[in-house]
């Protein structure tokens, strides 16, 4: 869903190929990001992770994300997709099979509004669960290489990491560079610039850690990339409201980029062929500020 502001004093929200015409005074449901590498580490399962003997990982400093679609969920047992559907970005055929449409993503840095939707087209009742299908993010990492004897520490590389299912690039920017892709990327594609190279790989198929702690009642689908978390005492909506509800969607990076560590030294090292195994954000805490 997306919604336009018309001559300042109307709002069109399309949805399911309908549209309703919306006062933009009215109160609003906001969505804004954060990014915590102290917030708790999690499988995706739910539980609490460790790096596995023979790995290693970092908490990346992010400097955007975009997200492919929002939902709210009453309870447990609602499947991905019956809950309350709040917004899907643009897709497109452009490279095939269908695919999200990056040109036209929100891509915001934290603390910036994401998405905002009227409270009173949002059905009363109480949503225990927020589910976010993150599709793209853009963050800082440290790399060590030796080229022609010479010892690099602690560079500073910048990744463009596409994690939604299936995602057509036409082109991006990494930092200051920009790649040229016009195809589907599958998620795990990532561009890295670092001041001396500009390289592009894509991650192995599973490498993106998606935590549901609902997964026994509600399982999610294998690279769909959508992150569930819980509200504290649930997320109420009475359609009457006077003020803005303002959703803080916390995500945990903590060492949420993984490689495998082949000499053990804790650091990544690209040129020794280390690849990475996870990329993927690891817990959403909704928070209603």
């Amino acid at each position: 869903m997306k919604y336009i502001v018309l001559f300042l004093l109307t709002m069109t929200l399309f949805s399911c190929n309908e549209s309703i015409l919306i006062d933009p005074n009215e109160p609003q449901l906001v969505f804004k990001f954060k990014f915590d590498p102290t917030q708790e580490r999690l499988d995706g399962f739910g539980n609490p992770s460790t790096i596995p003997d023979g790995n290693a990982g970092q908490s990346p400093m992010f400097n955007s994300i975009s997200a492919h679609y929002i939902e709210l969920a009453p309870d447990s047992t609602t499947l991905l997709g019956l809950g309350e559907i709040l917004y899907k970005s643009a897709e497109t055929n452009a490279g095939g099979a269908t695919a999200i449409d990056f040109a036209k993503s929100v891509v915001v840095a934290e603390g910036e509004v994401f998405y905002s939707v009227p409270l009173s087209s949002i059905p009363a009742g109480t949503y225990d669960w927020l589910r976010v299908s993150l599709a793209y993010q853009n963050y800082d990492i440290l790399l060590d290489a030796t080229v022609n004897n010479i010892d690099f520490e602690n560079i500073k590389a910048t990744a463009a990491s596409f994690i939604g299912y299936n995602t057509y690039i036409s082109k991006y920017k990494v930092k200051d560079e920009t790649i040229s892709v016009n195809a589907n990327k599958l998620q795990g594609y990532v561009g890295v610039e670092t001041p001396y190279t500009l390289n592009e790989f894509q991650a192995p198929e599973g490498a993106t850690t998606v935590p549901n702690p609902i997964f026994n009642t509600s399982p999610i689908e294998p690279g769909s990339c959508v992150v569930t978390g819980a509200f504290n005492n649930g997320l109420t909506i009475t359609g009457t409201e006077t003020e803005d509800i303002v959703i803080t969607m916390s995500l945990s990076t903590n060492k949420s980029f993984e490689w495998k560590d082949d000499n053990g030294n804790g650091k990544y090292e690209p040129l020794l062929n280390e690849q990475v195994v996870d990329m993927g954000i690891r817990g959403l805490i909704p928070f209603i500020e």
